[in-house]
């Protein structure tokens, strides 16, 4: 881990411009082959915030070799368990930012993330903390700024009250539409959601994981 910490992360490691400038996303990435191009020469680029171990963003790095995936972490130990599935695989299209997400966010540009996930956030269960809480006006509004139209959001919890306390957030942010239509929507992981970990253990307990879907709605013109 600690060669891997040494040398890999260095290559791998997204550091935010100074003076409070903006990420340059083109830059981060390989440059895309023919068959990657989606938008012109643009790579699509997803992110993930708080990635725990890596086995989501890995995963989604194996199945969309085409997508530049960004996560960002601000635990080493979980980092350090993702350079191994990135040295183990070959997966050339990830990138890592240690710290504080809402430093990235601030750093992104607008319209520039296709796709973007916050899965298990620390639910800060204690009425007191529930301001350190994630998700809430301030994270999604720099979610909606940054965001492409129509680009989907992903969450999950099994904490029921961070569940609700996530669907008056987002029902309450006017760029954001729940794409559910029905309970199952929200209780079933989709096929290209993979398990973690931290999932297994939360169903091991009798905690029924809540799977949410939101998309950004087009920008007006």
């Amino acid at each position: 881990m600690k060669t891997l910490l040494r040398d890999l992360l260095p290559r791998l490691q997204v550091s935010i411009p100074p003076g409070g400038g903006t990420l340059d996303l083109g830059t981060l990435f390989p440059s895309p082959t023919a068959s990657q191009k989606i938008d012109g020469d643009r790579r699509h680029v997803w992110l993930e915030i708080g990635f725990g171990a890596g086995e989501h963003l890995a995963w989604q790095a194996r199945a969309h070799p085409h997508i530049g995936l960004l996560g960002a972490e601000f635990f080493i130990n979980g980092i350090a368990q993702l350079l191994r599935r990135v040295n183990d695989e070959g997966l050339d299209t990830v990138r890592v930012f240690q710290g504080d997400a809402r430093d990235l966010l601030e750093a992104l540009p607008a319209a520039a993330i296709d796709r973007a996930f916050i899965l298990f956030p620390d639910p800060w269960p204690k009425a007191r903390h529930h301001k350190r809480r994630l998700i809430g006006p301030q994270t999604l509004d720099q979610l909606a700024r940054i965001m492409t139209d129509e680009a989907e959001l992903r969450l999950a919890t099994d904490d029921r009250d961070y569940a609700r306390w996530m669907l008056e957030a987002l029902i309450a942010q006017p760029d954001f539409i729940w794409l559910a239509e029905g309970p199952d929507d929200w209780r079933r992981r989709p096929d290209d959601w993979p398990p973690t970990r931290y999932q297994a253990k939360a169903e091991a307990v009798g905690r029924r994981p809540v799977y949410l879907r939101f998309v950004r709605r087009p920008r007006r013109i």
